[in-house]
């Protein structure tokens, strides 16, 4: 804000926190899938048979306070788009 630099963040805790607009994997969900793979493992699966896998939901989170104290107007597509709207 100092700055005054539009930036786009990873995670929604930055947009919470003043941050412009935060798009990146739902850490949340990432966590509750976790638990299948500790149940594999401790069921005896090795961890080198096991597959990689990549976040599977996104989160798009628009502060438009940070957004109106930079000057920059969210054009409506994004703000349809967007799972959570701070205002």
């Amino acid at each position: 804000m100092k700055a005054r630099l539009a930036t786009i963040y990873l995670y929604k805790a930055h947009a919470e926190a003043g941050g412009l607009i935060s798009y990146g994997p739902d850490l949340p969900d990432m966590f509750r899938r976790c638990g299948g793979y500790v149940a594999r493992i401790l069921g005896g699966t090795r961890p080198a048979d096991l597959p990689i896998e990549r976040p599977a939901r996104f989160d798009m989170v628009v502060n438009l306070k940070a957004a109106k104290a930079l000057g920059i107007t969210i054009p409506e597509t994004i703000l349809a788009r967007a799972d959570e709207v701070i205002e």
